[in-house]
């Protein structure tokens, strides 16, 4: 049975953030990572949850964050329940399949974005002037064409409501150092490689992508959520022909629907008809399905 979790309330926990997404909770030497049903678009919040996606982002995050292991360690500490802190029990029901006990880890202040392929802002970037990020790529391009190499485009991290900001490498090295964007700009490239080789194996191509990463004394582990279809566009390979628009097994489907209102990107973001409710989720399970062979009682 579908069970849709907006929100949570756990009053016997210290709840200390509410994200798009993700509701965090602090048990004392970890963190409760909760994610919920709610939809971003366009850095908004929609009033309507997409039943279910909690449970594929938290399952396709930890399918790859075993994959990836040997190139970075990450913050899971468990994501079985009935091994958490007795605080957690009370809410286990809630809990079930969407959530995962995490090291305590300082965020860097950027977002790790990589591209294999042209499209959405990216796209617009390079019509105008030839660059994405700062980055010259190469002439007659078409939209969703695949480029020579992947590129890593970081952007600020913003508070819920406000916008990222594409910047280049330079400034993501004044804002965090040299060694440090090298290590992560390396290891984004590293893990979109070999995530798209494995998805695309599956049936699915990973156009672009974003990663974060934190410190956990002083060492750099993958944390928040990895190669999901909130964070990335996913293509299906079957259906793939540069030169235009794709179809999805992401969000992107739902922010088309979104553009073809008159909505102007701010809060309150517009109600959502039940059929594309019904086809966001839809596509979220089968990008679940196709990733990791199991639906997970979806």
């Amino acid at each position: 049975m579908t069970r849709v979790v907006r929100e949570t309330d756990f009053p016997t926990l210290k709840l200390i953030q509410r994200g798009k997404v993700r509701d965090m909770y602090d048990l004392g030497d970890a963190y409760l990572m909760v994610a919920t049903d709610r939809m971003s678009a366009f850095d908004v919040v929609l009033p309507d949850p997409i039943p279910d996606k909690g449970v594929v982002l938290t399952q396709i995050s930890l399918f790859w964050f075993d994959i990836m292991n040997p190139l970075i360690g990450n913050h899971v500490i468990s994501a079985d329940v009935s091994r958490y802190p007795e605080s957690c029990r009370p809410y286990a029901a809630d809990l079930q399949g969407r959530s995962i006990v995490v090291k305590k880890a300082q965020p860097l202040p950027v977002e790790c974005v990589v591209r294999g392929y042209i499209t959405g802002s990216g796209w617009k970037s390079y019509r105008k002037d030839g660059t994405v990020c700062g980055i010259r790529l190469p002439e007659e391009l078409v939209e969703s064409d695949r480029l020579p190499t992947p590129i890593f485009t970081p952007s600020t991290k913003e508070e819920v409501g406000k916008h990222d900001i594409n910047i280049d490498f330079d400034e993501m090295v004044e804002r965090i150092g040299a060694p440090l964007a090298e290590q992560v700009r390396d290891l984004s490239l590293a893990i979109y490689e070999k995530g798209a080789q494995i998805a695309g194996e599956k049936g699915i191509l990973i156009a672009d992508t974003k990663f974060e990463f934190g410190l956990v004394d002083g060492q750099l582990i993958l944390i928040d959520e990895v190669l999901t279809p909130d964070s990335s566009r996913f293509w299906p390979r079957d259906s793939y022909a540069p030169g235009g628009s794709q179809k999805s097994f992401d969000k992107q489907y739902l922010r088309v629907y979104l553009i073809s209102l008159d909505w102007d990107k701010t809060a309150p973001g517009p109600g959502l008809p039940q059929t594309v409710i019904d086809n966001t989720r839809a596509k979220y399970v089968e990008a679940l399905t196709l990733l990791c062979g199991d639906k997970h009682g979806l």
